[in-house]
């Protein structure tokens, strides 16, 4: 909350759409905080045999929503995207929500079809075809981000879930060969590869958003210029309160917040592959899947925040978990986070003879 409120200053002071509030955004982000805790309060008493059963009607519920943001009139549509189902006070974004759906049904599927794990035909086809469903969906959205980061889930938990490696290799080689067609295909990521490769090149257009960022990373040193004493987020780098908050925090806390949070998040994503081996050791497939596969999500989609902000990666539409503004986010990560807390509750109450 403290950097999306420094981040955000700023522009909501200025912003007659905040109505010139500068606490604006941090309202609404502890709203949405305080929010996402009730539900994910409430996810975590739902025992995880139901989410199981409930798996296969909660991603055709989120492929629903999925279509209805397409339909104009319905989505709404912001700088050029059409992502949001708008709620009122709020707009949900349905493919956050599909990342956790995504675990979910990836798990169960793969639970399902473990005996066919090695075959092409039998356990992997009908899962390519419902992500390719999937993604088709997202890219007309276009969300080019989340659409890697579920496509990474899906076949993360099939690799984890028994498929062979033969297969999974050629499956990296397929997608890789996808995504790069996909990048050759459309202008705008074209784009976005060329501001990427050097953006220096053209500072004031297609590399203004990552040379900004990578001005924050220089300017925070070691230790950083100061909370609150950032300079990029005055109206220089955009969406620094949102994709580019860890920019922000680089500026601000230095090189030393930004290892302290990789630390954290490595801790996270440890401890979600811990769980999920305690649940195997107790013979419960679809529980350690689930784990493995939030751990995956959390790890995959920090690694492409973090490289996107450091220059590593091409510039992706992609939040921090845990920390950036966006309630549907906030949302989605705090009810996986429940889910992952009710494994490990389960596995602790089977270990001591209890039922679940």
């Amino acid at each position: 909350m403290v950097m999306v409120y420094s981040a955000s200053i700023a522009i909501a002071e200025a912003s007659r759409g905040t109505g010139n509030n500068a606490a604006y955004y941090l309202t609404r982000h502890a709203a949405y905080i305080l929010v996402s805790l009730v539900a994910a309060a409430i996810v975590f008493q739902v025992p995880l045999s139901v989410w199981q059963r409930a798996a296969p009607l909660l991603f055709v519920l989120g492929m629903v929503l999925l279509m209805l943001v397409l339909i104009p009139g319905i989505g709404r549509e912001v700088n050029g995207s059409r992502r949001w189902l708008p709620l009122g006070l709020v707009n949900l974004q349905p493919s956050e929500l599909m990342k956790l759906c995504a675990v979910l049904y990836a798990a169960d599927y793969t639970v399902r079809k473990a005996a066919f794990m090695h075959s092409l035909r039998k356990g992997f086809l009908p899962m390519a075809g419902v992500m390719l469903l999937t993604g088709g969906l997202l890219l007309r959205e276009p969300d080019f981000g989340a659409f890697a980061v579920i496509t990474v889930i899906a076949m993360g938990i099939l690799f984890l879930g028994g498929m062979s490696w033969r297969l999974f290799a050629g499956l990296i080689v397929m997608l890789v060969i996808g995504f790069l067609l996909l990048i050759w295909t459309s202008p705008y990521r074209m784009q976005r590869i060329v501001g990427f490769m050097d953006p220096w090149a053209d500072p004031y257009g297609k590399g203004y958003q990552l040379s900004h960022a990578l001005i924050a990373f220089g300017r925070g040193e070691w230790f950083g210029v100061g909370l609150g004493a950032s300079v990029e987020k005055l109206f220089y780098l955009p969406e620094a309160h949102t994709d580019f908050l860890l920019a922000v925090i680089a500026e601000e806390l230095g090189f030393a917040g930004v290892l302290v949070l990789i630390l954290l998040f490595s801790w996270i994503v440890a401890r979600a592959f811990a769980i999920g081996r305690r649940a195997a050791e107790l013979e419960r497939p679809y529980a350690a899947l689930v784990a493995q596969g939030i751990g995956l999500w959390i790890g995959v989609q920090v690694i492409i925040n973090m490289g996107v902000n450091m220059g590593v990666l091409p510039t992706k539409g992609l939040t921090l978990p845990l920390l950036s503004f966006g309630g549907s986010a906030i949302l989605a990560t705090c009810c996986a986070l429940a889910v992952l807390l009710r494994v490990d509750w389960e596995n602790r109450q089977l270990a001591r003879g209890f039922t679940v």
